[in-house]
């Protein structure tokens, strides 16, 4: 057979799975026949994805998943996995993995990171220097890479996804979501969902024109660099003169080395949610399955709360669920497995496009109460290859976050912990950050209530409770 005819047979075969996984996907999400204008969007992303099959991808193309990888490692044996990131979202994975038998080096930029606290091993590296990456990889020969942060150098990824290792949901999915134009374009412009109004800026000058030029966003509007974690560097701007001193926070805390923000419209919403989708292995059908939509409130552009059920018309339920599906088997293509978090505003009728995280969610830290599989077990088992059955809820769950105030290298103290443990249904998890700054996150708070509205003011009273010092 020829390259030409190869890549054709392999795109012909591409496009076939991408049409048939989102058909799946968005059927079971709305329990009926896919709607029409999603259906285009699925056909487009297949086509996208097939014309692409041959093409490797470079640091900035939205290209194709890679082609299929081993599922499992050998049937009976050990699996090994790499996690690059180590924060409180990876220990529970950590944890969720050690209890079905898994080993596991966790890997971070500074050393005795919560992840690293109970993993098998760890190294502490600059996952944005690819030979650094590649060495690692080498060191340990993971069965399975699982990137749980944004600042990873995601084209060494896709080199080594091409080199046969298998990078979890897929390298693809890592490479365009590590920069938040890639996802938002992707989004946009190729899945055609609805998205707020945006642009790019790489200078303040620029950003002032992406503001109040010509088909500008207008003020209000919001800015965050392109590539940040927990809300770090972004700003809701209401008056020109704040744009100068927006430009310059969202590049002093950008991750990675890329100096560009993204300017947003601003969204007046109801509500925001985050609906957890699951990608599950090919072996098992491909398919795509939801937890319910969890509520979450933020402040300074990160999580402060959540909650479970969160109240949503079925109409803009099923919207969500729709448009989740779409992104996710775009991203994830035929082979890829994992759980992704993806952000909607929520307003009257209309659901908004926000963010997407190729992995558990920290607005999903509710599901470690909530449910009997939490987000880190999906996540695990769409990587294993094992089945997830129905879920099952254990009724009006929130989780709210315990802050620390103000800067320090010492090791924490908390107080205040068993005067919050003595409130019923108060779970407390506490993450074991070396360090802290202001406002970073340093544990959180789960608790049952007879309604969401009940559990989120136990929650939220418990966390208050807490002081870091």
């Amino acid at each position: 057979m020829s390259r030409t005819t190869q890549r054709k047979s392999v795109a012909k075969s591409v496009a076939k799975s991408a049409r048939a996984t989102a058909k799946r996907a968005l059927k079971n999400a709305a329990g009926k026949p896919v709607k029409k204008a999603v259906k285009k969007a699925a056909k487009k992303a297949a086509k996208k994805a097939a014309s692409k099959t041959a093409k490797r991808a470079s640091p900035n193309s939205a290209a194709k998943p890679a082609t299929p990888r081993a599922a499992r490692p050998t049937p009976g044996a050990t699996p090994k996995i790499l996690l690059l990131g180590s924060g409180e979202l990876g220990k529970e994975f950590v944890i969720s993995a050690k209890r079905m038998g898994c080993r596991v080096v966790a890997v971070d930029r500074y050393p005795d990171a919560p992840a690293m606290q109970v993993a098998d091993a760890f190294e502490v590296i600059d996952m944005l220097d690819g030979a650094a990456l590649s060495r690692c990889v080498a060191r340990h020969r993971p069965d399975f890479i699982v990137p749980e942060i944004e600042a990873i150098r995601t084209s060494e990824l896709l080199r080594l996804e091409q080199a046969g290792h298998s990078v979890v949901p897929s390298a693809f999915a890592a490479h365009m979501t590590m920069n938040r134009d890639a996802i938002r374009d992707l989004a946009a412009k190729e899945l055609g969902l609805r998205t707020a109004r945006y642009a790019y800026a790489e200078s303040a000058e620029q950003l002032s024109d992406a503001i109040l030029g010509a088909g500008g966003t207008g003020l209000p509007c919001v800015v965050k660099p392109t590539m940040s974690s927990s809300g770090k560097g972004q700003s809701v701007l209401r008056t020109k003169a704040d744009i100068a001193k927006a430009w310059r926070y969202a590049i002093d805390n950008m991750r990675g080395d890329r100096k560009v923000v993204i300017v947003e419209e601003f969204i007046d919403f109801d509500y925001e949610i985050t609906q957890l989708t699951v990608k599950e292995r090919a072996s098992l059908g491909g398919g795509i399955k939801f937890v319910e939509p969890i509520g979450h409130r933020q402040e300074r552009g990160d999580y402060q709360e959540s909650w479970m059920p969160c109240p949503m018309k079925p109409s803009a339920k099923r919207a969500a669920q729709e448009m989740a599906a779409a992104v996710v088997a775009r991203l994830a293509g035929p082979d890829g497995a994992g759980i992704f978090g993806v952000e909607f505003f929520v307003r009257g009728d209309e659901v908004i496009f926000s963010e997407l995280s190729p992995r558990p969610h920290d607005t999903g830290m509710v599901t470690l109460r909530s449910q009997d599989l939490s987000e880190f077990d999906l996540h695990l088992r769409a990587i294993l290859g094992l089945p997830i059955p129905e879920i099952r809820y254990a009724g009006p769950t929130a989780s709210a976050v315990v802050l620390a105030m103000r800067e320090s290298d010492r090791a924490p103290r908390y107080h205040g912990v068993e005067t919050a443990c003595a409130l019923p249904s108060v779970e407390v998890r506490l993450f074991g950050k070396p360090s802290t700054r202001k406002y970073r996150r340093m544990g959180v708070v789960l608790a049952h209530g007879k309604t969401a509205v009940d559990a989120r003011g136990i929650a939220s009273m418990a966390a208050g409770m807490i002081s870091v010092q």
